[in-house]
């Protein structure tokens, strides 16, 4: 679905906007793990998260293609929205993000401050979703969704540093939400015929891509109540399971504590912050130490973005509330 060639075009689209983001293979980790674990430190973008590579690639080709668009509306949890608002407002667009209620205050802020504006509603990101396709309809702007083959292009630009600089890697540890991440990692796999193992992480509380995976088809729950946000997502998107449910190996489920355990190890290994969802696949290496011992993993650190409060609580030895 994406060549060699494709990726090489998309890095140098989104080089001229950032530089790559450094891979370092940490020797605390090896010791917490038992394996060579490499750290893709997407929390070191201009975002703090990886989701401003998408963000490039889309608004360059939503420009080329449909150029007399003035506007984008797009819902996020935080760090799609931060991606959007950087990438519309440089292009001279208007970005209007919606969020639901009780989102991270210091993501929407920051949303707010590279040019969106921020408008809460429903109770969850499905229904914040739902509410900003709506409005697309209502004030002809351009409906940016959670998944598209050229967000996912943008995105694939930190497989191929990964896996340009570590192509012995056995597996990747990649986090899911709307399904961005793990299907750019699959698409820059494929594209760059390696044999990497590539396993999506959930948290037990948002199970969907993983009840999906495992049945074989679009499975909804009723819930995602986790305070890794990243992952929160009720409704997966087909266009994403249609690649991950072939090109995935498996997806873990993690808990919440093992999330949690997971921001602790990496403040105390490395001492970087990780956000829930960027340290999800970390959680899911240390639930599979024991089949992984000796290999050489990857884990995407998606993001650091975390409001301090709940970064405090986690510190301290507590869970965040949802």
């Amino acid at each position: 679905m994406l060549s060699k060639s494709d990726l090489e075009a998309a890095a140098e689209l989104v080089y001229r906007y950032m530089p790559a983001t450094a891979q370092y293979a940490w020797p605390l980790l090896r010791k917490e793990t038992g394996c060579e674990v490499w750290v893709k430190h997407e929390n070191h973008t201009s975002i703090g998260a990886f989701k401003i590579r998408g963000g490039i690639t889309y608004i360059d080709w939503l420009k080329r293609t449909h150029p007399d668009v003035s506007g984008i509306v797009t819902a996020t949890r935080g760090n799609h929205g931060q991606s959007q608002s950087l990438a519309a407002t440089r292009a001279g667009l208007t970005a209007t993000i919606y969020v639901p209620k009780g989102n991270s205050l210091e993501k929407n802020a920051a949303m707010r401050a590279f040019g969106g504006e921020v408008i809460e509603y429903g109770s969850d990101f499905d229904e914040a979703k739902d509410e900003a396709m709506r409005q697309a309809e209502e004030h002809d702007w351009h409906a940016v969704p959670p998944f598209h083959l050229e967000i996912a292009r943008g995105v694939a630009t930190y497989a191929l540093e990964l896996f340009t600089a570590a192509p012995h890697l056995d597996t990747v540890y990649v986090p899911i939400g709307c399904g961005s991440g793990i299907c750019a990692t699959i698409l820059a796999r494929n594209a760059l015929g390696m044999k990497t193992k590539i396993v999506g992480v959930v948290s037990s509380e948002a199970m969907a891509a993983k009840l999906s995976f495992e049945q074989g088809k679009l499975v909804e729950t009723d819930s995602a109540a986790t305070f890794a946000d990243g992952v929160a997502v009720r409704v997966p998107v087909a266009e994403a399971f249609e690649i991950y449910s072939k090109g995935a190996e498996r997806i873990v489920a993690v808990s919440e504590e093992e999330i949690a355990e997971a921001m602790r190890i990496y403040y105390r290994t490395i001492h970087n912050t990780a956000e829930g969802a960027g340290a999800a696949p970390l959680a899911a290496l240390m639930q599979e130490r024991d089949t992984m011992s000796g290999k050489a993993v990857g884990v995407i650190l998606t993001g650091g973005n975390i409001d301090m409060h709940k970064y405090l609580t986690v510190l301290g030895g507590g869970i965040p509330a949802a």
